[in-house]
């Protein structure tokens, strides 16, 4: 609020100007990243605040964005509730999270022929805050699952120029490994290495959980055996222990095109009148529609039929590059929703049961994660500063009486 001042000015008359809009904070993929790992210990991000407007009708400048920069494949959770904002993969490049409030307007525009001295100002909108979870699942068209060992390290070095650590011994790969396959007569797609898995991975026995999201972005699904049995187990018992774990973590993985490479058919030995483990698991595979090939990643024998076949298969596929719709969009949540109606009323067929309901309560519930601790922090939060808790005690809420909201049953205690 300011008003003109100058000598030989008479009556100059409001010329507060308008206050700058705040910063907002952005999102961005880098194709130079690959991890996540600069928000592993830099975790608060503030963009700028709008500066105050000035006399002479001066605008104050707007804050500085705050650009954050992910990697491709990153998805975007608001925190208490779980639910996408954003998946930072194809087409998304680029989001604004938090868009900058906008700035106030100064009195040089509440003068009137009727208010010529208007001594108020409007203020700015005020800073907001959301809490984020960064998830990276990695992208590539086709995914190498299986138990630890059965060489799908080596299976991707021997396909691509990629250079993953490889020895004999359980989980040498700790993370997903990438390369583009380079094989004469096939045209280029991405393989992924994932992690070994094991029985309780959808659980996160041996680090499964970390190992399964990237696995959600694979259009098709190379499962690797062991055909030899050199660890002692059976391949067809691993295809379906690694086939639960991943209808555990996520029913859609389940739906994945699969085709099964039985390595290491170099060096099975059969004693008399024992099954080839190949044929095995062709009789049991194929009638489901899983083709079968028999490989040698040690020597590369079998691998362009596979590749080849592969190949085929990806070009039927659509290229759905962004998998996860957005379910939460902070502009529309995050509204001030104070002015929206809420009820208060005694149950009329049980007097201790109290129900709340209306917009206010419906939409707060459409977005907050009851099941999570901070969801529930977040829900409690919300009771009291609304007003609703005061209203419960005013209309004679006791200790151990019940709380009705839509479906949700609560008991209540001070």
């Amino acid at each position: 609020m300011s008003f003109r001042r100058e000598k030989f000015v008479a009556a100059g008359g409001p010329d507060g100007g308008n206050g700058g809009n705040g910063g907002s904070v952005i999102f961005e993929v880098d194709d130079g990243l690959s991890t996540l790992v600069a928000y592993r210990h830099h975790y608060k991000f503030k963009a700028g605040d709008g500066e105050d407007g000035d006399k002479k009708r001066k605008t104050g400048k707007s804050g500085e964005d705050v650009i954050l920069k992910v990697p491709a494949g990153t998805v975007i959770y608001e925190a208490s509730s779980n639910k996408v904002i954003a998946d930072m993969s194809g087409s998304c490049r680029r989001v604004v999270i938090l868009k900058g409030g906008r700035g106030g307007k100064g009195n040089m525009n509440y003068a009137t022929p009727t208010m010529q001295v208007p001594k108020y100002a409007q203020p700015g909108q005020p800073a907001r805050e959301l809490e984020l979870r960064l998830e990276l699942k990695m992208i590539a068209d086709v995914g190498l699952i299986g138990f630890p060992s059965v060489g799908k390290s080596t299976i991707l070095s021997r396909v691509s120029h990629a250079d993953p650590k490889i020895a004999d011994y359980p989980f040498t790969t700790l993370v997903p490994n990438l390369g583009v396959v380079d094989v004469d007569g096939i045209d280029g797609f991405v393989m992924a290495d994932i992690p070994g898995l094991i029985e309780g991975a959808s659980e996160g026995a041996g680090l499964g959980t970390e190992f399964l999201r990237h696995i959600e972005r694979c259009r098709m699904l190379i499962h690797v055996v062991d055909a030899a049995s050199l660890e002692g187990r059976d391949p067809v018992d691993d295809v379906y222990k690694i086939n639960a774990e991943l209808s555990h973590y996520n029913a859609d993985l389940e739906k994945l095109p699969q085709v099964i490479a039985a390595n290491k058919v170099d060096v099975i030995q059969l004693e008399e009148g024992q099954e080839d483990p190949v044929e095995k698991l062709r009789r049991e595979f194929e009638p489901k529609g899983i083709k079968v090939f028999p490989i040698s990643a040690a020597s590369g024998n079998g691998l362009k039929e596979l590749l080849y076949f592969v190949q085929n298969e990806l070009a039927k596929l659509p290229r759905d590059e962004e998998r996860f719709p957005q379910e939460f969009d902070p502009e529309t949540m995050m509204q001030d929703d104070s002015s929206l109606p809420y009820t208060v009323t005694k149950s009329d067929t049980d007097p201790d049961t109290y129900i709340v309901e209306g917009p206010r309560i419906e939409k707060m519930l459409g977005y907050t994660n009851l099941d999570s601790e901070k969801g529930f922090q977040f829900f409690q939060n919300f009771l009291k500063d609304s007003g609703i808790l005061h209203d419960l005690e005013e209309a004679g809420i006791k200790d151990g009486d019940t709380v009705q909201m839509y479906g949700q049953h609560f008991e209540y205690y001070k």
